[in-house]
This record gives structure tokens, C-alpha cells and sequence, in this order.
């Protein structure tokens, strides 16, 4: 329980922040490593006068336009933090610009009405399409409807928090779960809506909802054996590591855990996973790269050189952003990004571009239909060669791309869960094929190919 005297979150975060300030010397070396800086369209602007202006949004809200374009166009990617030579994170620092800005421009009332309003979109969109693919007991398993609320009789050795988004994927997800089952890992799921980490009301201006949003779900996270949070997904462990935690810190004088993402904890365990890897899967791949989280495109390609069969291929592409949808930020550079990248693993003759993150598959999957090459996580992989598989239940809906027959195929499980079949309906068209930033080709028939990993 938070103590009944603890500052409020939102007075500690502005201390942290203010520490921050102190700290930055605007030399600039932030703004030289971006790579949004040019497709934002600020390359002719000095970089000591972008920092400059960020510093001043923190503070007021109000900057130069070249810092509020920087700020609004931050993809998360972490070259700033790596620039940097006096151990400021100027990541975090576009985040509280980007706060600082939402708060200049409306009054708290509206900001916490735009983040309840995102908070409930973004809970029903999970919702619906996670029940369009499965059963109860999955849903149970994923930690959702009564096992949200349960607690385990012992504590177990890690907490796995997936965070909420991944679930409209949950084939990846149920795979990590295999996976740690089969090395003897002690887990308990937790994550949905139902544990949020506060940063859709973060992203509007909401600071001290999104620090109780927050630290609810870190209360709930503090029970393992180890004090370690294995975390999926990537914008959930930014928000942690890099606001939340820091601050509870600082009121508290310690952090009831630490957190590691997935992909590094499997790539900290390549010895115990290694005997695992019995089947070959002979297959060219391309890893698809988000370097937003340190360690996880190596961990990740690490795992992948170990797959027996595997030949890995680097297609020499740019890799920005936390995740693909951190991208969205600038949509222009998306999808020139995604289809060059498509191209490239075109003609490098790949049979699958193999994706880590959630959002990333959302995005790409369904290009499989118009590309000779398959679009994969990079735990299907994993899982083919230690005999494990799930089935990609959201690439066939969206490859689909018909709202009418992807409801059909879904009238059992609708049925069975009391979904209204209109609603779904627009969900699916809204979240699953609104979810498409480069077009698919228009007018093709689906690509035949064939390949060692069972159908998805």
C-alpha cells in the first residue's frame, strides 16, 4: 500500500525532472545522434538551440517550434541517451517536453477526459479482439477475466507482465509462456488493461493519473520470489524504468523491483535454452530491428544464430524507434521504412522477415500476403525447434482483410463471450485492419510458398 503521507507522485516526477535539467549542459550531442531530426524536418536548425528549447517546454511548455517539432516527433529510439556524456536521458526529457506542451495547451479537466477516453478505447479494442481468438481458460492462462484479480497460493520466482497490447497477438505471447514452461521458469501472468502503466495518461498531459495508474499496477507487480519483472512490451518497460520507477524511488527511497525485458532475460539464459533447440529450421531469415530498448536486437539476434538450420541475414536497413508503432510519429518515414525493408528481404531472397514486437507483427504480418517470403515473431521460430507451436489466429483474420467474413469466422467465440457481433465488427475494422500504415498491395491473390515452420 502507498503510505498515507507520500508526496504525490506528480511533485516527486517534477523533482526528478528538475535534477534533469540541472544536469543537461545543452551541448546538442542528443539532438546530432537523432534520427528524427531530418525527416521532422529540423536538420538546418543548430542542435544547441533544439536542446535549449526542450529544456524550456520542460519548464513551462512553451519553446521554439524546432524543439516542439523534435519533441512531437521523438520515436523512442535511445541513440540520445547513448550521446550523451553527462547521464541525462534526454528520451525522458521529450517525454516531459511532450507533457509540458499538453499541459500548456489544455486544462487539467480536458487532459483527464482525453486519457480516460484513450484509456477505454485502447482497454476495448484489447478486449474484443483478444476474445475473437480465444477460449476462457487461454484468456485464464494470459491472466485475464477472473485470474486479473487472483493472487498464486506461493509467490513465484518472476512476475511475466505483458502489458496490454500484445494480447490482440496472443499467439506471441502464449509462446513466451511455453517457452519459460518448458525451462522450469516459476511465473505468474500478469497485464491487460487491468494493469495499465499510466501512459496513455502520460501521453495526455495526465501526469499524477498516469503516476497512480502506474504504481496500482506496481503494487500488484511486487510479489515475486526474485523481485525481477520480466516485461514484454516495450513501451511498458520505458514507462516503468524510465518515470515510474525512478520517481516511486525518490519517494520512497527504494524500487519494490527491477524489470528486464523479455528478449534479454531469454538471451541471459542461451545456456539453459540451447539444450532445448532440437529441431532444425532450415530457413534464410531477416531479423526486422527496433533498437529502443538496449540488448534486445542482439539478445534477439543471439537466440536466432542458435536456432539449428537457421542462416540469419543482415539486409542493412535503417533501425530506429522503440517499436514499429513509436514510428507512427512520422508516418511519411513508416512506410517508406516498411517497404523498403520489404524489398530488401525480397531481394535477399529471405523466407521470412522475422519481427520481435507486437506491434511490429500488427503491422507487417499481413504483407505476407503479396511478398514471397513469410512475416513471423521471432518466438514462432524458437518454438519450431523446441517442438512448440501456436497458431497465428491474428495474421489469418487480418490477411482476411474483409470485416463481414472475419466476423463469421468469429461467430462461436462472439457467441460465447456475449460480444455484440455490430461492435466487433468495429473493432475489427478500426484496430485489426485499421492497423495497416503501408497499404497492402491492392489487387493481389495470396503468394504460395512453402517452408519447415507449420502453418501459422
Amino acid at each position: 500500500m502507498q503510505p498515507m503521507n507520500e508526496v504525490p507522485f506528480e511533485t516527486t516526477l517534477a523533482e526528478y525532472v528538475e535534477e534533469m535539467l540541472d544536469s543537461c549542459t545543452r551541448c546538442g550531442k542528443c539532438v546530432e545522434a537523432c534520427p528524427s531530426v531530418e525527416p521532422a524536418g529540423i536538420l538546418g536548425t543548430k542542435s544547441e538551440d533544439i536542446i535549449g528549447g526542450i529544456l524550456e517546454l520542460v519548464s513551462t511548455g512553451n519553446g521554439p517550434e524546432a524543439s516542439r517539432k523534435w519533441a512531437q516527433s521523438c520515436m523512442q529510439s535511445g541513440a540520445c541517451i547513448k550521446a550523451c556524456d553527462y547521464g541525462v536521458n534526454p528520451r525522458f526529457l521529450l517525454s516531459m517536453a511532450r507533457l509540458g506542451i499538453a499541459k500548456s495547451d489544455n486544462e487539467l479537466a480536458a487532459r483527464r477526459r482525453q486519457g480516460v477516453e484513450r484509456y477505454r478505447d485502447g482497454s476495448h479494442g484489447v478486449t474484443v479482439l483478444s476474445r475473437l481468438q480465444l477460449d476462457t481458460d487461454v484468456l485464464e492462462r494470459l491472466g485475464q477475466k477472473s485470474a486479473s484479480v487472483s493472487a498464486p497460493v506461493e509467490a513465484p520466482d518472476f512476475v511475466f507482465y505483458t502489458g496490454c497490447n500484445v494480447l490482440k497477438t496472443p499467439h506471441i505471447v502464449l509462446l513466451a509462456l511455453d517457452i519459460m514452461d518448458a525451462l522450469g521458469i516459476s511465473y505468474q501472468v500478469m497485464g491487460g488493461p487491468s494493469h495499465c502503466c499510466g501512459i496513455l495518461q502520460l501521453k495526455s498531459g495526465d501526469a499524477e493519473m498516469a503516476g497512480r495508474m502506474g504504481s496500482s499496477t506496481m503494487e500488484k507487480l511486487s510479489h515475486s520470489n526474485s523481485g525481477q519483472v520480466i516485461s514484454w512490451c516495450p513501451s511498458c518497460y520505458v514507462q516503468y524504468t524510465e518515470t515510474i520507477l525512478p520517481t516511486v524511488e525518490r519517494q520512497r527511497g527504494s524500487r519494490p523491483f527491477e524489470m528486464s525485458p523479455f528478449m534479454r532475460f531469454l538471451g541471459d539464459r542461451l545456456a539453459q535454452l540451447k539444450p532445448h533447440l532440437q529441431r532444425r529450421v532450415e530457413m534464410r531469415v531477416a531479423l526486422h530491428k527496433h533498437p529502443g530498448v538496449a540488448g534486445v536486437v542482439e539478445a534477439a539476434a543471439e537466440i536466432l544464430k542458435m536456432v539449428p538450420g537457421i542462416e540469419l541475414v543482415d539486409l542493412n536497413q535503417p533501425a530506429v524507434g522503440l517499436q514499429s508503432v513509436n514510428v507512427g510519429v512520422l508516418p511519411k518515414l513508416k512506410r517508406e521504412l516498411q517497404l523498403m525493408e520489404l524489398e530488401a528481404a525480397r531481394d535477399a531472397g529471405v523466407d521470412a522477415l522475422v519481427a520481435v514486437y507486437h506491434s511490429d507483427h500488427r503491422e507487417l504480418c499481413a504483407h505476407e500476403r503479396d511478398w514471397p517470403f513469410r512475416i513471423i515473431n521471432i518466438l514462432e521460430v524458437v518454438g519450431e525447434s523446441m517442438g512448440l507451436h501456436r497458431h497465428d489466429r491474428y495474421k489469418e483474420l487480418k490477411i482476411m482483410q474483409d470485416a463481414d467474413q472475419i466476423v463469421a469466422d468469429c461467430r462461436n467465440l462472439i457467441e460465447k463471450h456475449s460480444l455484440d457481433p455490430s461492435n466487433a465488427r468495429d473493432v475489427v475494422i478500426k484496430v485489426l485492419l485499421g492497423d495497416q500504415p503501408l497499404p497492402l498491395k491492392a489487387g493481389t491473390l495470396p503468394v504460395q510458398r512453402a517452408g519447415p515452420l507449420a502453418p501459422s
